[in-house]
C-alpha cells in the first residue's frame, strides 16, 4: 500500500509540475495552450483520486504520525476550487478593465457590451482573457504540487 501511494503521490506532483511549466511557457508566449487545460484537468483528476486513496488508507487505521500530513492531502482541495473561483473572476475583471475602466457595471451589462464588439476586438479580448486565467491555473498548479511534496514528506509512521 505504501508503494501506491507514494507511486500515486508523485504522478500528482509530477502532472501539476508539467501543467505549471506548460501554462508558464503558454503565458510567457502569450499564446493559448489546449494542452495546458489537458493537463490541468488531468492533473485535478488525480489531485482527487490521491484524496481518495488517503481518505480510504486513514480509515484502514494506517495513520501518519505527522497530522500536517492530513492538512498537506486535503489543501490542494481547497486550492484547486478557489483558484477554480478566481478564474471565473479574472474573466470579469478583464472584461471590466477593458469595456468600463471608470464606472462598473454587472456581468450582464459587461456581456452586452462585448456583444456589440468587431469580431477582431472580441478576439483580442479573448486572448487576454485566456492568459489571465491560465497564469491563474498555472500558479494554482505550482501551490498543489509543493503541497503534494509536503505530503510525501510527512508519510512517517503510516505504513
Amino acid at each position: 500500500m505504501s508503494f501506491a501511494y507514494t507511486a500515486l503521490g508523485l504522478a500528482v506532483i509530477a502532472l501539476n509540475l508539467v501543467a505549471t511549466l506548460v501554462g508558464a511557457l503558454a503565458w510567457r508566449r502569450n499564446r493559448p495552450s489546449v494542452s495546458f487545460w489537458y493537463l490541468l484537468r488531468a492533473a485535478q483528476i488525480a489531485t482527487g483520486i490521491f484524496v481518495l486513496l488517503a481518505c480510504v488508507v486513514y480509515a484502514a487505521g494506517h495513520r501518519a504520525s505527522d497530522e500536517l500530513h492530513y492538512l498537506y492531502v486535503f489543501l490542494p482541495v481547497a486550492v484547486s476550487f478557489m483558484a477554480e473561483l478566481m478564474r471565473g473572476a479574472s474573466a470579469s475583471q478583464e472584461l471590466g478593465e477593458r469595456l468600463s475602466p471608470t464606472e462598473p457595471k454587472t456581468n450582464q451589462e459587461l456581456g452586452e457590451l462585448f456583444a456589440e464588439l468587431e469580431p477582431d476586438r472580441q478576439e483580442t479580448i479573448g486572448l487576454a482573457i485566456i492568459r489571465r486565467e491560465t497564469a491563474v491555473m498555472t500558479i494554482a498548479c505550482f501551490v498543489i504540487a509543493f503541497l503534494f511534496w509536503r505530503a510525501l514528506e510527512t508519510t512517517a509512521g503510516m505504513f
